[in-house]
């Protein structure tokens, strides 16, 4: 008992650090410190969310399903550049600048072009989620690639091993660490990217939603999004250790 009361009083810590803050806030919200139309409190919030729940939840599903095929397809993207650039050395000098320079341009600045590309559909909403996404991916691949043991390899190598085995014995395995703490920001970054492109045109979606009631200025509705939005970034989070913990049972025994 003694050893697991510490690992429960650290996860109940954020927990009553979040609810320390709703009650301050509704406080200050209740004695009218702030105006209700500049701060709802987070029973207004709350009232928003529920009388709009269904409207948010069709929302949410598009946003979601944005979110999931543009992060796939950023996986696959950033797999692929990874292996490429570990296997042939000339294309890891050339194209890495490259990709380092593709993220000091704003997201917000390439999303207007995307929709102007590429229309009010969900493609480009895709291509901009693949954007943000594939650059964490690459990065940390690439680096689990390029750090694996060389003692390791080359005792492969003496026994015969060919690349694809050194690969999938040394390098893959050594790289997943990296690969699923990069996944973990991927994730939120997909959900951030769909909704920022839904700002700039779309028919539905939370992006959307949130335009729409800024404009008829229900602050109340907005910040039901803002939580809707993190609370699905902390669950997908949440099921990347869930997966992470599958597919690397053998951390659990460190």
């Amino acid at each position: 008992m003694k050893r697991k009361s510490p690992n429960i009083i650290s996860k109940l810590l954020p927990f009553a650090a979040v609810m320390i803050l709703l009650v301050v806030w509704q406080i200050v919200c209740s004695a009218g410190l702030v105006p209700k139309y500049l701060l709802p409190s987070p029973v207004d919030v709350f009232k928003a969310f529920i009388s709009d729940f269904r409207l948010l939840m069709e929302h949410a599903l598009v946003t979601l399903a944005e979110a999931m095929l543009g992060l796939f397809a950023g996986i696959v993207v950033g797999f692929a550049m990874a292996l490429l650039m570990d296997r042939f050395e000339v294309l890891y000098l050339s194209v890495y600048p490259l990709i380092i320079l593709s993220q000091t341009i704003p997201t917000v600045a390439i999303a207007p072009l995307l929709v102007l590309w590429f229309g009010y559909e969900m493609t480009p909403k895709i291509l901009l989620i693949i954007l943000t996404t594939f650059f964490p991916i690459t990065i940390s691949l690439l680096s689990g690639f390029r750090s694996a043991d060389t003692d390791t390899i080359r005792l492969l190598q003496s026994m015969g091993a060919d690349r694809m085995q050194i690969f999938r014995y040394v390098k893959f395995p050594g790289a997943l660490p990296q690969f699923f703490g990069s996944l973990r920001i991927s994730v939120s970054y997909a959900i951030v990217g769909a909704v920022i492109s839904e700002w700039l045109g779309g028919f539905s979606g939370l992006g959307v939603y949130m335009t729409r009631v800024k404009k008829s200025f229900s602050f109340d509705k907005m910040f039901a999004v803002i939580f809707l939005i993190s609370a699905a970034s902390l669950l997908l989070m949440k099921l990347v250790d869930v997966i992470q913990k599958k597919v690397m049972p053998w951390e659990e025994s460190l």
